[in-house]
């Protein structure tokens, strides 16, 4: 028997093909004029590099700055500690909040969606004096407890709607067994919900390690900066080297595109469960 296809299917995917070279046209765009002249980049940029264009001189000029590996290395302590604490301590909150119940339970879980809907940038002046206060500016430990307070209401959202998930006769066979609830959570809560937690670590990673708002702020001094404030010092008022800076944001993309294509089977199975429920 013959398949029908539907006019509305076809435009479905018509604009999911048009939103994906949009998504990927500008990265792709840095990746081939990170390899051509100054003068290619201008004339050409949409061509790809060949014989008489093809260079690496902006690569040589970031490696040559001792500074880039240091950049480098704290966006990448940065992100992945604060991805740590956010998917551990979200995570565990998810379970109490699902698990348990409590005084001022559904307040709690109210409290938690608002810091999805208002952003954490609004209270940059706050954020700042506090740092100040605990004199925590110019630290890495300020940029990780901004990013944990950032994440952690979308990540508790995401772990608790796959916890509920889990059948509660499971847990209390576990129980009747002498198992503690620290067991329970970690041997069996945490593998069984393994999607959830690779869905919220690529939510987590990608606004952290291209974030420029926070450490613009808070870790401007010298050692501290990330690879994304780091990359400005290849823009000039006057003259911009643009090798150096598409080579260096090819560099910062890198990272991130590695890690999604690890995380990217996990994802699309936390979605996808995460949509049928």
């Amino acid at each position: 028997m013959g398949t029908t296809v539907r006019p509305g299917r076809i435009a479905v995917h018509i604009a999911l093909i048009l939103y994906t070279i949009l998504a990927l046209g500008p990265i792709l765009l840095i990746l081939v004029n990170a390899f051509k002249t100054r003068r290619a980049i201008f004339a050409d940029p949409l061509g790809l590099p060949n014989g008489q264009t093809f260079t690496t001189i902006g690569f040589d000029r970031v490696f040559a700055n001792a500074d880039f590996g240091l950049y480098f290395f704290n966006s990448l302590t940065v992100t992945l500690v604060s991805l740590v604490l956010i998917v551990l301590i979200g995570a565990m909150a998810a379970w109490a909040l699902t698990e348990y119940r409590f005084p001022g339970n559904t307040l709690l879980s109210l409290y938690l969606a608002i810091g999805i809907m208002v952003p954490i940038r609004l209270g940059s002046v706050s954020i700042l004096r506090m740092m100040v206060e605990l004199n925590l500016v110019n630290t890495l430990t300020a940029l990780i407890l901004v990013y944990v307070a950032q994440g952690l209401p979308l990540a508790i959202l995401i772990l608790g709607e796959f916890i509920q998930q889990i059948p509660k006769d499971l847990r209390d066979a576990a129980r009747c067994d002498g198992v503690s609830e620290y067991r329970i959570f970690f041997s069996i809560i945490l593998p069984l919900i393994s999607p959830a937690i690779a869905t919220v670590a690529v939510f987590t990673m990608v606004p952290v390690w291209n974030d420029l708002w926070f450490p613009l702020i808070l870790a401007p001094g010298d050692g501290k900066q990330t690879i994304t404030l780091g990359v400005q010092q290849f823009i000039g008022q006057y003259v911009t080297d643009w090798n150096a800076v598409l080579a260096s944001l090819t560099l910062a993309i890198a990272p991130v595109l590695v890690l999604y294509l690890v995380f990217s089977r996990y994802l699309v199975r936390g979605l996808t469960a995460g949509a049928v429920k």
